[in-house]
């Protein structure tokens, strides 16, 4: 798959996705980047540390989290995106459920649009992804953790959103999958998400695992956010053992150096 400029393998490794939220009141690292000089800063640090391609969110999409408009969000990622793109040479991923925000970042640079609705929030998303042509990042998420059987209906959900990047034109091989741990499920359902990635795996298509600091392991450890780097590595070993694609991480040094020791377990390299 092409991101950007580089070429990426869907299968044998696992690439490491870093965080940049340049937002006020993200759940781990609310308000350290959302100055440009910071957040440029940041971004060379983790591409020191192993990271592959950035991803910039510039609305908090934590727990009670307060929605921005179209043009604030512009406001906070544009300028960020065109800073990173002028200055390295990494893909941008752009965290974001909202047309109108996808359409000015892919302008001003983003190579992939990271979507925590699966399509279902803005009607309009999957056509701006298919006339741009970048790949995407569908996450699996409901409104309320209500559930029959949990990855029964997850799967369910998740050929709903295939349908709606397929109707729009969006091509298969643009397409990676999110189980979405730490949204629309409790803490029960982010076990079993974690545990059964396979299952997700086989509608076919690439998969991002995003478990960095949240709950689910703030909770098994009763750890605050900053210090569930261990509990984080934990997931990312399952992710290189089940051949996830991505792992989207705040601690790029920590779960490269992972990826690493898992890689040569499972694949001798």
């Amino acid at each position: 798959m092409k991101i950007g400029n580089k070429d990426f393998k869907t299968k044998g490794h696992t690439y490491i996705m870093g965080i940049l939220n340049v937002t006020p009141d993200s759940f781990s690292d609310g308000g350290r980047w959302n100055d440009k000089d910071k957040a440029l800063a940041h971004v060379e640090q983790m591409l020191r540390d192993g990271m592959d391609i950035v991803d910039i969110g510039g609305e908090s999409t934590r727990p009670g989290y307060t929605l921005l408009s179209d043009q604030e969000e512009i406001d906070r990622v544009v300028p960020i995106i065109e800073a990173v793109k002028h200055n390295f040479d990494v893909p941008i991923s752009l965290d974001t459920y909202k047309s109108a925000v996808a359409q000015a970042g892919i302008s001003a640079g983003a190579d992939l649009i990271n979507d925590i609705w699966g399509l279902k929030y803005d009607p309009k998303l999957a056509g701006v992804i298919a006339k741009s042509g970048v790949p995407c990042c569908l996450m699996h998420n409901r409104k309320e953790p209500n559930y029959g059987l949990f990855l029964v209906d997850l799967l369910k959900d998740m050929e709903e959103t295939l349908a709606l990047a397929h109707q729009a034109g969006i091509a298969d091989d643009h397409i990676i999958l999110d189980p979405g741990v730490g949204f629309g499920k409790r803490y029960d359902h982010n076990l079993e998400a974690i545990d059964r990635l396979e299952e997700l795996k086989r509608l076919g298509y690439p998969v991002l695992l995003g478990t960095s600091r949240k709950s689910v392991i703030g909770l098994t450890l009763d750890l605050p956010a900053d210090q569930r780097v261990e509990g984080t590595l934990v997931t990312t070993v399952f992710a290189v053992m089940k051949e996830c694609m991505f792992v989207r991480v705040h601690d790029v040094k920590e779960n490269y150096r992972a990826v690493k020791m898992a890689e040569a377990i499972r694949y001798g390299y």
